[in-house]
Order: C-alpha cells, then structure tokens, then sequence
C-alpha cells in the first residue's frame, strides 16, 4: 500500500481553526470545531460546525407563534438594563449597615398582592421545595391525588416533595376530592401534618364529574394551607389594565385573593403571569415566610441582583397600575383591530395574506385558553428558512401554511419580519 503524501494529510487543528476565524467565535470553540471535523475526517465541514455552535448560543429571536409565554424562547419578554455598576444589593443605604438582598423586591410584591411579606428564589419548583423543607421537614403534607401534577422536564410534586424531606399523604381521588378527605388525614392522630398543599391545575383541566375544596374550606384546617398557584397572577381584578381582566382570564386563582380566602403562604412563578424573569415566589403570613427564609437551602435558591432588579421593576409597574410597561400585559391586551392596521402593512408590501389566528397564553399556564389574533399566511413550511436568519424568526405551520402571529412580534420587529418574508420569494 502506497504512503500517505502530504497532500492526503489533514490539515492541523491549529491551522483549520485559524482558517475559520472570520465566524466570529473565540479561538477555543474553533478548535473545537476544527478537531470534531478533522477526527471525522471532513475537515471542510469545521466552518460550518463553528457557525452551528455560535447559533446555539442565547440570541434575540422574533417569536411569531402566537405562544405569549413560550417556554423555548424564554417564557415571558423581559427588557433587563443594567450599567457597569455596582448596586446596593445587600447594602442599606439609609444607614450603612448590612441588609437584606430580599427586603426590596419582596416588599414590594408583597404590597402588590396583599401579602405580609414575600420572598423570591430561582423559579417555582426552588419556592415549593423550600416551602416544604421550612414547613414540613420530617412531618407530612396532605395533597389531593387531583394535583400530583408533573411540570416541565419531569419534574414531579411527589419528587420535590421527597427531597424537602416531607412525607407525601395523599387524598382523594383523581376527580373528586373534598374537604373532608384533608380534615380525615389533618385530624388522625397517626399524622403529623406539617402542610396542607393545594396545587393548581394550571397546565391541565380534569373535566366531568369533578369536585374539589375551595380555598376557604382547606384555609379552617388546623395546619397551615400553601397554595402553589403556579401561573402569577397577583390580582383578580387586573387594576393595572385599563379594561379589566380580559375573560379568559376567568377561572385563573390569583394571589390576592388566595390570601384573602385564608391561605398562609402562595407561591408562583416570576416569568409567567406575573410578566419578570425567572424567579420563584414566596407570600403571605410573614411568620411562615420567615421560617421559609431561615432555612439553610434558602440561601442555595437565592437569586442575584439581575433577577431581583427585574423583579423591583416588574413590581413598580404593577403598584403604578401600568399594564403597558409589562410586555406580556402589553401583548396578551392587544385587540384585534390593533393588529389588523400592522397587518395591513404586510399586505401592502405583499409578503404574505391577512389571516384570522388565535394565540395562547402559554408557558403551562390556562390550559385550552385561546386569545383572537391577526396574523400572516405564506403557503408552506417556511420555518427552517425563518430561522436560520442571522435576526431568527420563529413561525408556527398549520395545514402546510406558515403563520406569524402578530400579537407576539414587537411592533419594532414588524420591518425584520417583512424582509424575512420577502426573502422567501
């Protein structure tokens, strides 16, 4: 067999990834890529590999589907703004001493939802499970065999609730529970019920012949009640919208008024109803937030200051009453006649058909709700080619007709939109 010649040796990683430094990437990340392309004996391929690896990597997208709150893009619009600065996060600045990373932003929600005080961690399941490990560490938590829910990634009540150390009693049935089933396991003199937990459905409905206890009747317990109402909304009354609530926001439970029916804690998530950034939410009775506080794994879930400045904003806004300043808000009250005059301009520049389309709250929060919407119709599936733009628009098919749902494109985005279309044809 004939010796390799130079010109059938590969070239070196080091100078593959040089080759492809115009992608843009830190000189590690290509040699990366050179390596992966050269091991599989492609080297051609190394450009490509790099450019795969930048796409992957957190952007600005234009989402089009109509999915206010879509888990893959990030759940609910945030603007975040923070100068090269140092803030007070645990610095009081009216005495000099030490404070509380807590004390601002969870003052603040908690006056907005009518709570004593409230405290903030990583995301929802963090807020349960730190519930959980205050309350009920080595004592029992009664549930209803209706609200075993399992969120998103797998992650399951039963599961948190083994890691807080609580024991799992569970009650009822999977469509009818009542009071009675919770006062049977509250009053036996073999439990130890340090909780009693609601969990709301909010990424499911069970329908049909169907019961459950109200807050009210879980609240006259002897044990206290936590209501993990998931989804954020601080109030019924949406006293930041200028219309009041929007009906399908009907049968969603809402933080004040979970409070005021007698629950000693609630907690939900930052980025979905309630409009922030990713964060978990603990309110209500300050003595059982304090013992929530206390706990060692509090200081594990704690959030930093880019999340707690977010929230402080968020929370502004809601005690300012201005619904416009919190995109969701913004987004999911627009009317149709709003988005029919953007849509005009679509067709006016022949990008696409004006088409009647519903879009969804999303981000597993009211199940089967659908909001009217004005959106665009190109024949085909044109998403591969509207993502892979250097701005990345992400549509949603149906019946082999891609759909940009104008109610989740920013209005400053409807001009990217239109040459994305356009340079479909």
């Amino acid at each position: 067999m004939p010796t390799p010649g130079p010109a059938d040796r590969p070239p070196s990683v080091d100078t593959l990834a040089r080759s492809i430094a115009d992608v843009g990437l830190p000189h590690p990340m290509l040699v990366d890529a050179a390596r992966t392309a050269i091991a599989n004996r492609d080297p051609e391929s190394a450009r490509a590999l790099a450019i795969a690896a930048r796409r992957r990597m957190l952007r600005p997208v234009i989402n089009a589907t109509g999915t206010i709150l879509h888990t893959n893009l990030g759940r609910a619009p945030l603007a975040v703004h923070q100068d090269e600065r140092y803030t007070n996060l645990e610095l009081d600045l009216t005495n000099g001493e030490r404070g509380s990373r807590m004390a601002t932003a969870g003052d603040l929600i908690a006056k907005a939802c009518g709570a004593e005080k409230a405290i903030i961690v990583n995301n929802c399941a963090a807020a349960v499970l730190l519930v959980l490990s205050g309350l009920a560490d080595g004592r029992d938590v009664v549930v209803s065999r209706s609200e075993l829910v399992e969120i998103g990634g797998g992650f399951r009540i039963p599961d948190v609730m083994a890691r807080s150390g609580a024991n799992l009693i569970e009650v009822g049935t999977t469509n009818r529970t009542r009071v009675a089933d919770f006062a049977g396991a509250v009053e036996d003199p073999a439990t130890d019920v340090g909780v009693v937990l609601h969990v709301h459905q909010s990424n499911y409905k069970i329908v049909g012949f169907t019961e459950a206890p109200t807050i009210a009747e879980l609240a006259g317990l002897d044990a206290p009640l936590v209501a993990d109402i998931g989804s954020g909304l601080l109030d019924s009354r949406c006293p930041w919208l200028k219309g009041g609530p929007p009906g399908w926001l009907a049968e969603e439970p809402a933080a004040r008024q979970t409070l005021a029916a007698g629950a000693g804690l609630v907690a939900f998530s930052g980025d979905k109803l309630f409009g922030g950034p990713q964060a978990g939410i603990i309110a209500g009775d300050a003595e059982l937030v304090d013992r929530c506080a206390n706990h060692p794994l509090a200081r594990a879930l704690r959030p930093g200051d880019l999340v707690l400045g977010a929230l402080q904003d968020t929370a502004l806004a809601y005690l300012r009453e201005d619904g416009d300043a919190i995109p969701f808000w913004r987004m999911a009250t627009l009317t149709v006649a709003e988005l029919r005059v953007r849509a005009n301009a679509f067709e006016a520049a022949g990008v696409g058909d004006i088409a009647d389309v519903t879009s969804t709250p999303g981000g597993g929060t009211l199940p089967g709700v659908e909001i009217d919407s004005i959106g665009i119709a190109r024949v085909g599936d044109h998403r591969d080619a509207l993502r892979n733009r250097s701005r990345p628009v992400i549509a949603r098919v149906d019946d082999d007709t891609t759909y940009i749902d104008l109610r989740t494109v920013h209005p400053d985005d409807d001009g990217n939109v239109i040459e994305a279309l356009r340079s479909l044809d």
